[in-house]
């Protein structure tokens, strides 16, 4: 069996989503079209909702990228699943993740971009937790830090699960 405990409610979620629009709008307001990189499956409700409440122009694309399977901790192994339908050398590019880590998927994925020379290339991300850093990663745009529990709900999963949750909440097992 197990449990679920509210973390972070929808309401919480959305007002922070709408300061992290109003801060990327600040920082791209001259540009031209930003390209929002979403990071599936997680990042998809983070990604829509962040480009709703920006006013700068966007573009969605999405990569799939994995180091966890199906169980509750990395395996150190990063796979690129689904690459880029364009391309995005000498754009403004942001890379949008639902929660970083360890920093291995993340480090991983800033190397394969950087070899696509983007004009520049940030990081926004719902939830951090930078205590399990294993590899630095500069996060431009954070949501919320958050302590080192395994957090489900508003697009992240344990084994494809309650992602569909409105709220992020702590998952407990029972053993």
């Amino acid at each position: 069996m197990c449990s679920l405990r509210v973390l972070l409610s929808a309401g919480q979620i959305h007002a922070r989503i709408a300061e992290l629009g109003a801060q990327i709008d600040r920082d791209y307001a001259a540009a031209g079209p930003v390209y929002l990189v979403g990071i599936l499956k997680g990042a998809c409700f983070f990604l829509a909702d962040l480009a709703r409440a920006m006013k700068t122009p966007a573009r969605l694309e999405f990569v799939g990228i994995s180091s966890y399977g199906k169980g509750r901790t990395t395996s150190g192994e990063v796979r690129l699943t689904k690459d880029l339908d364009v391309s995005v050398e000498g754009q403004d590019v942001i890379v949008v993740e639902d929660i970083v880590d360890s920093g291995i998927t993340l480090s991983y994925l800033i190397q394969v971009f950087q070899q696509r020379h983007p004009r520049s290339l940030r990081i926004a991300t719902l939830l951090d937790k930078p205590e399990r850093r294993q590899r630095p990663v500069r996060v431009d745009y954070v949501g919320f830090r958050i302590p080192d529990q395994f957090v489900v709900g508003y697009g992240l999963d344990y084994a494809e699960d309650y992602r569909n949750l409105r709220d992020i909440c702590v998952l407990e097992l029972d053993n």
